[in-house]
């Protein structure tokens, strides 16, 4: 990394000094994962599941190579995919994948129907008889090898009735009741076997509720989620008891990394759903229920400087996706003290980069970055270098690197 000033010796400067001397002969735009903090994370989501197993959410590595080190690490069991297409790929490595979410993909869904080990590894989603109606159409029933299924169960909060809708708007079964409606719909179907239930607490798991983050809005949030959990503990322990009744579930899977230790004190959750944490985007600089520690990171180039006190670096409109805003822009983390400029932002071919620092760059130095949300940066580059005691040692492909592109 080329700079005209000291950076001193302080962590921030220690690490990139690190990545920097690593990754010297890669040429940027280029992504790094570092290898110790990913292990340290890993073992933080494990402390905060307390025993419980974590599946592994796929979508938030995206990368084969980091999904075998993760699962590999005491704890992690199963993989949480995104689409049936995905499953089937992992599934001729990984033996215990549940898509999270439906599918309507009806060449996968009959290549599924048609394997039977793809079948006994891939468990898919259904909330609704209008799913069912559509398997049936088109997937032919085999009695003696049903699908698997997952009842994903709404973890929103409704207030005033359901006027007021607070979470991921997921799936139309939120009682007890009407998941008890599902389970006995399954049932009497051919063909398909209920085996697990699945709900997702976004309002928890993926709020940001440090006072830094949002120092008007937190207390609202902090209070809205308290609401959340003991209203959630037990709708979802009747839900799970009116199900039992009808099916023998092999697992409940609840949380993501933003809720890992709420969600794993749950009697009535079998299992937790993790996978950002171990990548700690820059998103979770915002949460204060888990603070990992920041794993992956992109460099950019200096290419220009328009004037003093700025720099434009190649790319780096990473974008993530949710409701547009300045929290998902990446995040310029080294150099400390660089920001965008107001009327670009972070662009596709170019981002003007402003602070003190920017006077300490040459062309050809590196800004260091993180992406505001985990597996999303893994569909910009085609692998991503592990680095580990300032060295790379590996270059893992990411899905992209592997031709594969499920979304």
């Amino acid at each position: 990394m080329v700079t005209r000033t000291n950076l001193g010796h302080g962590p921030a400067e220690n690490l990139f000094a690190e990545l920097g001397r690593a990754t010297a002969g890669v040429q940027p735009p280029f992504a790094v994962v570092d290898l110790g903090a990913f292990d340290t994370n890993a073992a933080i989501l494990r402390r905060g599941a307390i025993g419980k197993p974590i599946r592994l959410a796929s979508k938030s590595l995206r990368c084969r190579t980091l999904m075998r080190r993760a699962l590999a690490q005491p704890g992690f069991r199963g993989i949480l995919g995104f689409t049936l297409p995905e499953a089937l790929w992992l599934a001729e490595e990984f033996d215990d994948i549940v898509v999270g979410y439906p599918t309507a993909d009806v060449e996968a869904l009959r290549r599924l129907a048609g394997d039977d080990e793809a079948a006994r590894r891939i468990t898919l989603m259904v909330d609704s008889v209008e799913h069912l109606d559509f398997l049936r159409r088109n997937v032919e029933p085999n009695p003696s090898r049903p699908l698997r299924l997952c009842l994903e169960l709404d973890m929103s909060l409704e207030l005033f009735g359901g006027r007021v809708h607070i979470g991921a708007h997921r799936s139309p079964v939120h009682s007890a009741e009407q998941a008890l409606a599902m389970a006995h719909e399954i049932e009497k179907r051919q063909g398909v076997n209920l085996v697990g239930i699945m709900g997702y607490e976004g309002q928890i798991a993926g709020v940001q509720d440090a006072f830094s983050a949002a120092a008007l809005q937190y207390p609202l949030v902090r209070l809205m989620q308290r609401i959340s959990k003991s209203e959630l503990a037990e709708r979802r322990a009747d839900a799970v008891a009116a199900v039992q009744g009808v099916a023998d579930l092999e697992f409940v899977n609840g949380g993501g990394t933003g809720s890992i230790g709420w969600t794993a004190g749950d009697p009535s959750v079998t299992e937790v759903a993790a996978g950002s944490g171990l990548y700690s985007p820059a998103l979770f600089d915002g949460y204060r229920s888990i603070r990992p520690l920041p794993a992956a990171f992109f460099a950019l180039p200096v290419v220009r400087r328009p004037r003093r006190g700025m720099v434009t670096a190649l790319g780096g409109g990473w974008i993530a996706s949710g409701v547009p805003g300045k929290d998902r822009l990446p995040k310029p983390t080294f150099p400390s003290g660089m920001s965008f400029a107001g009327t670009e932002g972070a662009g596709e071919v170019q981002t003007p980069l402003r602070g003190k620092a920017a006077d300490g760059l040459v062309i050809g130095s590196r800004v260091w970055m993180r992406h505001a949300k985990a597996g999303e940066l893994a569909e910009r580059v085609n692998e991503i270098h592990l680095v580990s005691r300032g060295e790379i040692i590996d270059e893992a492909p990411t899905y992209r690197g592997e031709g594969k592109a499920f979304v």
